[in-house]
């Protein structure tokens, strides 16, 4: 399973509204492979769109509980992230944020300051790879959600790039209890490439603390929370693609799986992987995320990065820091901080601009397990393997 989610990745406003609408299904659908997922009567499913995306939702339901209370109260907590969290909500309290001007005092509610925490600890541990006020570049080169050959054909000036870095300033953000305040004028949060990761956690939340739900996989745009088993009574298994350029739900490889640890009975994921959405100019692939420390878009970058954590929240978080290296980088940083991370890239072990297409491999007729290797730090060959602590 690779899944985009970069510094720009956002509560999407191309959707009417950000209320998520769930919706009671016979099946996942999408881009998920989760091993064991078939329906069966024991297990409900739930679907429906939040953030920009969709999210997935199965769980066996205690015959006790109402599963439309279930809906409501996933409804109500996905809706009160947005609130929080959207950039695309005027009256939204991240936004209220960064109109303040320096010195000017401003209470957040707990999942601002729970979000705000989780990537100050990654910011702080991957060395500022992982910059949510990283948007004034972001802005500046024009990505949005698209690479383009034009913007790289007439890049930003080093000046230009340099005036919108002195914009970021993570550690210009202060915290006192629930009040907030910046030390300097123009420094604004983006929290979109870690609030999925925040809502599956909520979403756990929800069905274990208040509905006492120990069985479940939760999924918003792919970053994944299960625990328990599915309805085969086995551990959840969370499949891995390959990162093909082109490939679809009915068009793709799964290169491995990761099966969650019968202790902890849990699993926490989110997979990053620029191949999607990035663009080749004068022989060399650009992805559309910028490294925050060169104010540059990112060459050299895994194709596809896949994080288990103690919160979805910092495995997304952490899952951008790494797509925001090169692989070199990523894979030193994630063997030194001791994470559970798993790397798909070329077999010979060297990132090129050249990623192979569904249609490339079939028309050659080559092996797609010949051309990519996974690559695990010792941490998650422990979790693979079961030797969680």
């Amino acid at each position: 399973m690779t899944y985009l989610s970069a510094a720009n990745d956002s509560l999407n406003p191309s959707h009417k509204s950000l209320t998520p609408k769930a919706l009671v299904a016979g099946a996942i659908t999408g881009s998920l492979l989760l091993g064991g997922c078939q329906q069966a009567p024991t297990y409900d499913y739930i679907q429906g769109e939040t953030m920009g995306t969709s999210y997935h939702i199965t769980f066996q339901k205690p015959k006790e509980v109402d599963e439309e209370a279930i809906n409501q109260a996933i409804d109500k907590r996905l809706q009160e992230i947005n609130v929080s969290m959207s950039t695309y909500m005027e009256d939204s309290t991240i936004s209220k944020f960064n109109r303040l001007k320096a010195g000017e005092p401003m209470q957040v509610d707990p999942d601002f300051i729970q979000v705000l925490q989780d990537s100050k600890q990654v910011y702080d541990q991957s060395g500022g790879a992982f910059n949510p006020t990283v948007m004034p570049l972001i802005n500046l080169w024009g990505f949005g959600s698209v690479m383009t050959a034009e913007r790289l054909q007439n890049p930003p000036s080093a000046e230009q790039i340099m005036a919108a870095k002195s914009l970021l300033g993570f550690e210009d953000i202060k915290v006192s209890g629930n009040t907030l305040t910046k030390d300097k004028d123009n420094v604004e949060l983006d929290f979109s490439a870690v609030a999925k990761g925040y809502g599956v956690d909520v979403i756990a939340e929800v069905l274990q603390k208040d509905y006492k739900i120990n069985n479940y996989m939760v999924e918003i745009g792919g970053e994944v929370s299960t625990s328990g088993v599915n309805q085969k009574a086995q551990p959840w298994q969370i499949a891995i693609d390959a990162p093909i350029i082109d490939s679809t739900v009915t068009k793709r490889l799964t290169l491995a799986a990761i099966r969650q640890p019968s202790s902890p009975n849990k699993l926490r994921l989110a997979t990053s992987g620029n191949y999607r959405n990035s663009i080749i100019f004068d022989g060399r692939r650009y992805s559309h995320t910028i490294d925050p420390t060169t104010g540059q878009p990112i060459t050299g970058g895994a194709p596809s990065v896949t994080v288990a954590a103690d919160s979805v929240s910092l495995a997304d978080a952490w899952a951008t820091a790494l797509t925001a290296m090169t692989y070199e980088q990523a894979l030193a940083t994630a063997t030194e901080k001791d994470l559970a991370v798993l790397f798909v890239v070329p077999k010979d072990g060297k990132i090129h601009d050249e990623l192979p297409s569904v249609k490339e491999l079939a028309r050659h007729k080559a092996d797609p397990l010949a051309y990519w290797q996974i690559v695990e730090t010792p941490a998650m060959k422990a979790l693979r393997a079961g030797n969680v602590k």
